[in-house]
């Protein structure tokens, strides 16, 4: 079974940006299509952005659409999250899964706090 390891959280100002990771270990990605998902205390697991690893189609939520994008590198099996003008809204903890995720936001995740 693939294990999903994210990175690259951690404390940004308002306006800042950040880049998360989303490695496959040990193996490839199980699914073609894998989704960024956040959850933030007392809300929703959210669908942030998702892209088909074949083709890089992707797509992001209205909530962060022209400030997140979402990449691959099929080469070293991961998945990146491009984060800009970050917002304390933006304040989760981000998960990476494919469709067969029981629960989307499950697991360690990268804590993301956006404040001043």
């Amino acid at each position: 079974q693939v294990q999903l390891v994210e990175s690259g959280g951690g404390l940004v100002q308002p306006g800042g940006s950040l880049r998360l990771s989303c490695a496959a270990s040990g193996s490839t990605f199980d699914s073609n299509f894998m989704g960024w998902y956040r959850q933030a205390p007392g809300k929703e697991c959210e669908l942030v952005a998702s892209i088909l690893l074949s083709t890089g189609r992707s797509n992001v939520a209205d909530s962060v659409k022209g400030r997140f994008s979402i990449s691959r590198d099929n080469a070293v099996n991961t998945v990146y999250l491009q984060m800009n003008a970050l917002k304390p809204d933006d304040t989760a903890v981000y998960h990476c899964n494919g469709p067969f995720a029981s629960n989307k936001c499950g697991g360690q995740g990268t804590q993301v706090t956006v404040s001043s």
